[in-house]
């Protein structure tokens, strides 16, 4: 199976497996970027524990779902943001203010929008979620 973009076919299965209520979904394949990813997710609750399964190919993770995400995406082109320019990003992608948070990577890994701004640190944004 041919994968453009991993970390955006990831969101879709995650997105879709939250909408038919089911516990946990497994990714193909699992780079280290869509592990960084759901340890982002995880410190803001929106995904529990994930383990990675070492199938001798590309990998797997299994995450357990928690049924808290409504929407999440990647953004495309993945836009160059300075860290003063995030609430206008965040105001663009989220429905509404401390709703939901973008993931951006920096040179400090990857991060939320809230802990770049803290970090006065700039990057790309890469997805949202809500």
């Amino acid at each position: 199976m041919w994968v453009q973009d991993p970390l955006a076919n990831a969101l879709v299965n995650i997105m879709n497996s939250e909408e038919r209520g089911k516990t946990e979904c497994i990714v193909t394949p699992a780079p280290k970027l869509i592990a960084n990813v759901l340890r982002t997710l995880q410190k803001a609750g929106y995904v529990g524990e994930f383990e990675l399964i070492d199938d001798g190919r590309l990998g797997k993770l299994r995450i357990q779902l928690l049924g808290r995400i409504n929407k999440c995406s990647v953004i495309k082109p993945y836009f160059a943001v300075s860290y003063n320019e995030l609430d206008d990003w965040a105001h663009r992608y989220l429905p509404a203010k401390d709703i939901g948070f973008l993931i951006l990577t920096t040179s400090k890994g990857i991060l939320t929008h809230k802990d770049a701004i803290a970090n006065k640190v700039g990057g790309r944004l890469m997805a949202y979620v809500y």
